[in-house]
């Protein structure tokens, strides 16, 4: 039993340390997820005190309609009396009481509408200020994440031999070998072809004398020096 116990209390252990680690890994984004879950509040709140809001001016019409039949009431009351009829001023007197006592529930109702709308704008004024202050605060939590990204993410590919940063030098490496191979394999091409290629033939027959334009040059200048003997020999060619 002591056995089962311990595993079970080291379930529980585990459960927790997976949790917090959870909890941990996803902590900007779960206080992201509060601070909408806040928003949501506050926009119901501000539903809740529109209607609250439209109750507090129904009464305040209500008083004023109250008020004016008290006055309408009054009037009559002075006309019953100005015609001697006692009775009549008393019902009307009477009525004037029941619409003063309800216009006092009415105020009474007033009253306390107009101190849950101030209790309610001043709560939701203090909400949106607190949610202003955590969505700055989450911002600079964001940047403070990025950074850490930024800065792991350069450690782990430049310090290293085998890191990503040295790989990529290597093959950087590996290609300027093979340019320069390239061009050497050119290079090697191109005087072989001067030292055994047919250009090559060609120019050692040329400086032996031998061929069609051994003597090219001393054929030209002959020329030349015929044309400038004989001006209209040309000419008349």
């Amino acid at each position: 039993m002591t056995v089962i116990k311990k595993l079970v209390t080291l379930l529980r252990g585990s459960a927790r340390e997976i949790g917090e680690s959870v909890v941990d890994s996803n902590a900007t984004r779960i206080y992201e997820q509060e601070i909408i879950d806040a928003k949501h509040s506050i926009e119901k709140a501000k539903g809740d005190l529109t209607g609250v809001m439209a109750k507090e001016m129904q009464s305040a019409r209500e008083i004023e309609r109250l008020k004016k039949e008290i006055t309408r009431y009054e009037g009559l009351a002075i006309e019953a009396l100005n015609k001697t009829q006692e009775g009549l001023a008393l019902d009307v007197a009477a009525k004037v009481g029941t619409i003063e006592q309800e216009l006092e529930e009415q105020a009474k109702a007033h009253a306390s509408y107009a101190l849950q709308v101030s209790k309610l704008k001043e709560l939701i004024k203090s909400a949106e200020a607190r949610i202003r202050e955590h969505e700055r605060e989450i911002g600079i939590a964001k940047t403070t994440e990025s950074v850490y990204r930024a800065t792991q993410s350069i450690s782990e590919n430049i310090g290293s031999g085998g890191s990503r940063l040295a790989n990529a030098r290597e093959s950087l490496e590996r290609i300027r070998a093979r340019h320069e191979d390239l061009a050497d394999r050119m290079t090697a091409s191109q005087a072989l072809e001067n030292e055994l290629g047919h250009q090559a033939l060609e120019k050692k027959l040329a400086a032996a004398g031998i061929g069609s334009d051994a003597d090219r040059t001393g054929k030209v200048m002959e020329r030349i020096r015929a044309r400038q003997a004989n001006p209209g020999g040309a000419a008349s060619e």
